[in-house]
């Protein structure tokens, strides 16, 4: 009976680990973001905007974002915050989706844009492969879990 005692307080002690693990290193590894007047200055200099919100169908307490997305050709800046995760990836759709289910389903229709890895506001680069007037939506995604974390329609 000791044992099982034993095997069941280290194995929560361990996932409880390892859960915590997942959750703090990004948040520990985090870049430094750019200064707010520079992301300010950026988002003006953009063609559209959308808004990410906590309330989507397929967020939730650990997978969310809020404020404003800004495109121009050359650049997207987000004013906001993220739920902290790894491996977040942003991508351009066809169409707006607020779950994971309808962002599988034209995942292959999307563009990767870039690596998110700030989570109070970032400036990433679009690649010159990329026209933003092909898409309308901004999708933030997991790719390490396979999550949805939040989305936003720049333009109809």
């Amino acid at each position: 009976m000791r044992w099982i005692l034993r095997l069941v307080t280290h194995g929560t002690a361990l996932a409880l680990g390892v859960a915590l693990g997942i959750y703090l290193l990004p948040i520990l590894t985090e870049p430094e973001g750019p200064d707010p007047l520079r992301l300010t200055q950026s988002a003006a200099q953009a063609r559209y905007s959308g808004d990410f919100s906590r309330d989507l169908a397929g967020s939730d307490f650990l997978h969310w974002g809020e404020g404003s997305i800004s495109l121009s050709p050359t650049q997207m800046t987000h004013i906001g915050a993220l739920a902290p995760g790894p491996d977040y990836r942003l991508y351009l759709t066809p169409e707006l989706v607020t779950t994971e289910v309808e962002f599988l389903a034209i995942k292959s229709q999307s563009a990767q844009v870039g690596e998110v890895r700030m989570f109070s506001g970032f400036i990433l680069d679009v690649p010159p492969e990329i026209d933003i007037e092909d898409y309308t939506s901004v999708v933030i995604w997991c790719e390490a879990f396979g999550k949805f974390i939040t989305a936003a329609q720049y333009r109809a």
